[in-house]
């Protein structure tokens, strides 16, 4: 299957200059005189509507740099001062808002004139099959760019169609009530009208685009974040409404302060039935040890910390790890069906896999002071790694046979030569852990060097351990390194530095998710049983051990609370987890000053023993919360053009 999302991503110059907007007020595209050449054929109009899409790759969530980055997953070092460090430190402002506000309401412009030409043109070619597709694709977007606004403003301004462009910026709406957004885009945008339309199955001719799955999995996503503690019921400002703006219905109040438990129901409808789609017609599948994708079968057992892989179940143990590797780190094409929306990034996008990768992956060339090498961007911080389950199922704090504290960072003293420096917080952890985390002392992937794994070592300054003098910002501030989006088959040359990793497709939106969904639904409405039924699904699959009723009774966790430690585990690194803390009341303790640690790589210096090494340390920068930071801001410039635009508040 060839793969076509760069299509949808990498348009015709002068189809951008139908939608010229950069801000809010903008989305009223200028009449072109040559707009209508765009809609001559069936090929004209096909690539006008990939057109459409451009902003679902410039929004995405997994960029290395990205806002959603700004969580108690990773950081990047202090020294880039990027995006998602701006992001964690309180930074924006409305001054320099940033944000995805220009991109979403860009591509709705280019959204409405796309179904303006086409309601004035018979593209020669187009059935009418094609064009109630393609209407019903429209509908996709705009639901899906509405919500991407939704999720980092809260109630924001719907512009559901072109404006004359005579409109005066105070006849510009102002922001909505969130609920009447959320019934906009499930009612209206992504009716069972619309999503019958779509296909049920992306082809190799048109993969990226809207499916059914697609629609019903945005819907169960819009639906969960409706029901959780920030939208329903305990928005932090209780006084933040509309001046100048009414929204039907609702008057002047732009979120509900009064918990609605019905949304819990409207939402687990949405998730059971976007699963139901999407396992039947849809035809996904999560990524199992009985359906391997073709891209890793052939790539040796790796060596795992503290596992016996010369036994039948260290092995199996092993080949786990790689499955789960394969997860985000091959294509439909390879056999993974359990991706259900993505995107294969492009141009400087496609490097966001090279980041994750060790720097200075191979070594060090004296000859010429150079490095065959990735660069140090994603480093997870210690939160990560104490709450990936130990082998048991446990959280290393809830397992009374791990060790605790200080003991954690003391040699493991039972690992092969060359791996010595293994601390005892890295043995004994579920698949998961090794298949998305490395660490000093463990071999990346078994094929990295030269066709033979990759031994990492952190406190070489010839390695991958700190050295400034000789890398300038390319080192992992706390001491990890991630693995996620890296397939276990990469291979790199110690001579010419030259790699083959791919380009995969980045889940949008994946099987494993929604199963989450559920669980979560059922959890808030107090079915423990049902919420396991769907935890389970997703714990045996990554090989731990499924969870009764009576051990979530006699843990000290509550079935919520596995939920969303699942979650975070599954979902690590895919961008969910910087809206779960704060639709779950969360990011006050997660996001706070102080709480993210990390391994004293920067602390220890140039080439460390391994004691100054292991220590937990807070990280050095200047990481805060402030309640403000729920929302984004919108810059100055949009609220003074429009009288009906609010600020966000707390700018």
């Amino acid at each position: 299957m060839k793969y076509t999302f760069q299509k949808v991503i990498m348009m015709v110059s002068f189809l951008s200059g139908l939608c010229v907007a950069c801000d809010y007020l903008d989305v009223v595209p200028p009449e072109q005189p040559t707009a209508t050449d765009t809609m001559k054929d069936r090929g004209d109009a096909i690539g006008f509507i990939n057109s459409c899409y451009i902003a679902v790759e410039s929004t995405s969530p997994m960029g290395y740099l990205t806002y959603e980055w700004a969580n108690d997953e990773s950081v990047i070092s202090k020294f880039w001062q990027d995006k998602c460090q701006k992001a964690a430190w309180n930074l924006y402002s409305e001054t320099d808002a940033a944000g995805y506000w220009g991109d979403c309401y860009n591509y709705l412009g280019q959204c409405h004139m796309f179904l303006k030409l086409l309601n004035q043109s018979n593209p020669t070619g187009a059935t009418e099959e094609d064009k109630t597709r393609w209407r019903a694709e429209i509908e996709f977007l705009k639901a899906y760019y509405h919500f991407r606004l939704l999720e980092m403003y809260g109630p924001i301004p719907i512009m559901d169609d072109r404006m004359p462009q005579s409109t005066l910026p105070g006849e510009f709406p102002g922001r909505s009530h969130f609920d009447y957004v959320v019934d906009y885009i499930c009612n209206q945008k992504l009716s069972d009208e619309t999503i019958n339309v779509l296909p049920d199955v992306g082809k190799a001719d048109d993969w990226g685009r809207a499916t059914k799955s697609a629609a019903l999995a945005l819907k169960g996503r819009l639906l969960l974040y409706a029901a959780s503690p920030l939208w329903n019921g305990k928005f932090p400002y209780p006084d933040w409404k509309n001046m100048n703006y009414e929204t039907p219905g609702y008057g002047y109040e732009l979120v509900s302060h009064q918990e609605d438990k019905s949304k819990w129901d409207r939402a687990l409808q949405a998730n059971l039935r976007a699963l139901e789609v999407a396992e039947s017609t849809g035809e996904r599948k999560l990524v199992d040890m009985d359906n391997l994708p073709s891209n890793i079968r052939d790539v040796p057992i790796p060596y795992i910390a503290g596992v016996d892989t010369s036994t039948v179940e260290g092995k199996e143990f092993a080949k786990r790890v790689l499955m789960l590797r394969s997860v985000t780190s091959s294509n439909e094409d390879d056999g993974n069906k359990e991706m259900i929306w993505g995107v294969i990034p492009q141009g400087d996008n496609s490097r966001w896999t090279f980041a994750q990768c060790p720097p200075r992956i191979i070594c060090y060339n004296e000859a010429d002071n150079s490095w065959a090498d990735g660069w140090g961007a994603i480093n997870p911080t210690l939160y990560s790694i104490e709450h990936f389950y130990t082998k048991d199922g446990l959280l290393p704090d809830n397992d009374l046979s791990f060790p605790q504290v200080d003991a954690r960072f003391e040699k493991a003293g039972i690992l092969l030569t060359g791996h010595e420096n293994v601390i005892k917080l890295n043995v004994n952890r579920e698949p998961r852990f090794y298949a998305t985390f490395s660490f000093d002392g463990d071999d990346y992937s078994p094929l990295m060097r030269d066709g033979k794994p990759l031994t990492i070592n952190m406190m070489s300054s010839k390695a991958q351990g700190y050295g400034w003098d000789q890398n300038g910002h390319n080192y992992i501030e706390g001491g990890y390194l991630t693995k996620k989006y890296i397939s276990p088959k990469v291979q790199y040359s110690a001579v010419t530095g030259q790699g083959n990793n791919e380009n995969w497709a980045k889940p949008l939106f994946r099987l494993a998710e929604l199963y989450l969904n559920v669980a979560e639904c059922y959890a808030a409405k107090g079915e423990v049983g049902n919420a396991l039924k769907y935890l389970n699904r997703i714990r045996e699959r990554a090989g731990v051990k499924k969870l009764s009723e009576q051990d979530v009774a006699a843990s000290r966790m509550t079935i919520t609370d596995w939920v969303r430690s699942e979650r975070f585990i599954e979902l690590w690194g895919e961008g969910h987890r910087y809206y779960d803390v704060r639709r779950w009341l969360l990011a006050p303790q997660q996001l706070k000053a102080g709480a993210r640690e990390g391994l004293n790589l920067l602390g220890a210096g140039k080439d460390p023993s391994f004691e100054e090494f292991n220590k937990r340390t807070v990280i050095n920068q200047p990481f805060q919360w402030d309640n403000r930071m729920y929302l984004w801001p919108i810059a100055w410039t949009e609220v003074a053009n429009d009288p009906q635009l609010l600020q966000s508040p707390g700018y």
